[in-house]
């Protein structure tokens, strides 16, 4: 047995802030968007693509890093993830132009999605001796990503009304030195293993994924049956069929298919994709609503989303890790799901001359802990079946359908907002229509996530402890100190 690590809960800290900065890379953009589109040009329909350009390259490439981490060793992947993100972040707040910012976001994504699987493995790996501190480790480190996400928005505002858009990015550069600083310290070292990289894998995976959200962001513009549309949807669907063919040719792929047919593995990254593709899309357009409907300012408007903040880490911490223990991870799943179609379905009843303590504040706090309640048992429910040599592919699965979920579900939401007037800016009824009709395919999202988890989800077996395999590759131990 080996011995568990005295440092694991400073090593938590290091982790779980490397996670709520990650997802608040895809949030803190959202208050600076209107600047973002005056200053380089953006369309309204294009401004998304602030957005989805990180959500994108995080979201495909996950797996990608999940295998780096195995490969290469948790610790060095997770330090090179920040350096990229560094970089990425300093060409993001350098541009002039629409294209560059494009760029700069996309290398953002290619660092989170080193840091985000190699994290999840060094904490499977600190935790994973005991059932009960894993289960609170996980509690802390899945409250940091929606609450990341959220609190994305409130600093975003800050930074944007008392200094510019740029420094939503440049704030990056010092948090990333610092987190590379107390690395060799606090996380520890963990041996690869031998093994080749399925880099066309990740190719066809990313690029069949991209050209997905392309297509459905321009299908309004050129139409949904027009030869262009079809055509790119077909190439989504070829590069992903690729992909398959791919996992099922090659020696070591970047993901082995078996893994498929761990218990509740499918039911639970299905319930995550869904999630992402209605909280994702209800953040997005409520920021813009509070903008350029109500008028609010880049601090008032995040100030605005604050208490979604507050409620999301209440409800993460001290509500959701003791409900899981008494009701199991599918309850909590549907329950969550459907209280998040609540809140985002009461926001669809928005007003182009609402008041945000009537419109938006009790809507958003009812989807904040609906959001509570679901990721936490969905994440767990996902990891809860794989044998522990595997928690890495698993952890980075995990986080690429639900990086996917969101960035689909934004292209589809901002389709339909589009194609009901929220392309009008400065017609406000129009302006509504559109957001409102975002919120109503949100909510039908997060409904349709629960009845499918509620029919589907059947209850994971035990995962096989590390102990009982001798041949487990060493990453997948908890590490002396």
């Amino acid at each position: 047995m080996n011995a568990v690590n005295p440092r694991r809960w400073w090593a938590l800290i290091v982790l779980a802030a490397a996670q709520f900065m990650v997802i608040m890379d895809t949030s803190i953009i959202g208050v600076a968007l209107p600047e973002m589109q005056r200053d380089l040009g953006f369309t309204q329909g294009g401004l998304q693509w602030v957005f989805n350009a990180y959500v994108i390259a995080f979201g495909g490439l996950l797996l990608l890093g999940g295998r780096l981490s195995d490969l290469l060793g948790a610790r060095k992947v997770f330090a090179a993830g920040w350096i990229v993100l560094i970089a990425g972040s300093v060409v993001a707040a350098a541009a002039g132009t629409v294209w560059v910012e494009i760029l700069g976001r996309a290398v953002q994504g290619v660092g989170g999605a080193l840091i985000a699987p190699a994290a999840m493995t060094l904490l499977m790996m600190l935790f994973g001796h005991d059932p009960r501190e894993l289960g609170k480790a996980m509690a802390l480190y899945g409250a940091a990503a929606p609450a990341g996400g959220t609190a994305g928005v409130f600093l975003g505002g800050v930074v944007t009304e008392y200094l510019s858009w740029p420094w939503v990015f440049i704030l990056y550069v010092p948090i990333g030195l610092a987190t590379l600083a107390a690395v060799p310290a606090l996380l520890p070292a963990v041996q690869g293993r031998r093994g080749s990289v399925d880099v066309l894998g990740a190719v066809a995976v990313t690029a069949g994924i991209a050209l997905a959200v392309f297509a459905i962001v321009r299908a309004p513009e050129q139409g949904w049956g027009s030869p262009a549309t079809l055509l790119e949807l077909a190439g989504a669907a070829v590069l992903l069929a690729a992909f398959l063919i791919v996992q099922r040719t090659v020696r070591q792929p970047i993901m082995p298919l078996g893994i498929w047919r761990t218990p509740g593995l499918a039911t639970a990254n299905l319930a995550m994709a869904l999630l992402g593709a209605a909280w994702i899309p209800m953040w997005y357009f409520l920021n813009l609503y509070l903008q350029q409907v109500l008028g609010y300012g880049a601090f008032p408007s995040g100030a605005a989303l604050l208490p979604m903040t507050v409620a999301i880490m209440i409800f993460m911490i001290a509500v959701t890790p003791r409900l899981l223990g008494r009701l199991g991870a599918k309850p909590l799943i549907v329950l969550g799901l459907l209280v998040l179609a609540a809140g985002v379905g009461a926001l669809s009843l928005v007003r182009p001359d609402g008041a945000f303590a009537v419109d938006v504040l009790p809507a958003s706090l009812v989807a904040a802990v609906g959001m509570s309640l679901a990721y936490i048992p969905a994440m767990m429910a996902a990891m809860s079946g794989v044998r522990p040599e595997e928690s890495g592919l698993a952890s980075g699965i995990v986080n690429t359908t639900y990086n996917v979920g969101s960035a689909l579900g934004l292209a589809v939401m901002t389709a339909v907002a589009t194609s009901q007037g929220a392309a009008e800016l400065g017609n406000l009824p129009r302006l509504t229509d559109g957001f409102q009709a975002a919120f109503v395919g949100a909510a039908v999202v997060a409904v349709a996530g629960g009845l499918l988890v509620l029919v589907l989800m059947r209850r994971p077996k035990p995962a096989v402890v590390a102990d009982a395999q001798p041949d487990a590759q060493p990453d997948a131990q908890p590490l002396k100190s």
